[in-house]
């Protein structure tokens, strides 16, 4: 049997057929390997009329990578999917912090979602690259923490799935004058968020 077997090879030929088939659109170039890479993680075109990119975004998040940051993630899986070498080569590291046990302590105690413990330590931390693809409550709490002055975020990846607070957190967040990249509705997910924050990083570093 006759089929493509070098990884990149791979790749490529699906970016293809991802172009070939999402059809007219108004995307520039930089829009464009976002929204293609989001298709190529889910197989799912609707995510060409979903995914909202607020003017200069991209040009944010790409200043705040090139300088170094840390990257907070609500979920290890989402973690696990970001890019460790281009990580590396941009002098980033990628953080989250549901399973530390100091955060599950205080959510027991508190009543609260290991989540929204989660994002008020990354806050603690300084932390201003936000990533979230499950958790609607931690979006929900992000958004307090910066309207109460606490949270020094400069950019956010908003694409928590689901049905229950999913797609109320985005509308919540884009209320805020940040630059940030939601997926709207009730779509995301882990691999969606890692894969947003995988195409801003191939914009600066080789694979």
């Amino acid at each position: 049997m006759d089929y493509i077997k070098i990884p990149m090879d791979i790749e490529k030929k699906s970016f293809e057929i991802i172009g070939e088939e999402m059809g007219p659109h108004d995307f520039n170039e930089r829009q464009l390997q976002i929204i293609k890479r989001v298709i190529h993680t889910t197989a799912d075109f609707d995510y060409k009329n979903i995914v909202y990119i607020r003017e200069k975004a991209i040009d944010e998040a790409l200043s705040i990578l090139k300088k170094g940051t840390t990257i907070y993630t609500d979920t290890n899986m989402a973690l696990s999917g970001i890019n460790k070498r281009a990580l590396k080569k941009l002098n980033c590291n990628a953080v989250c912090y549901v399973s530390n046990e100091e955060v599950a302590k205080i959510a027991m105690e508190r009543g609260i979602t290991r989540s929204m413990a989660a994002i008020e330590k990354a806050v603690e931390d300084g932390v201003e690259f936000f990533v979230f693809g499950n958790a609607p409550t931690a979006l929900f709490r992000l958004k307090e923490l910066i309207l109460e002055g606490k949270s020094k975020a400069k950019f956010i990846i908003g694409a928590p799935i689901g049905f229950v607070g999913a797609a109320e957190s985005k509308e919540e967040i884009e209320k805020l004058d940040l630059p940030m990249i939601t997926v709207r509705g009730r779509k995301g997910g882990s691999s969606v968020a890692a894969a947003i924050v995988n195409a801003l990083m191939y914009m600066i570093v080789e694979r």
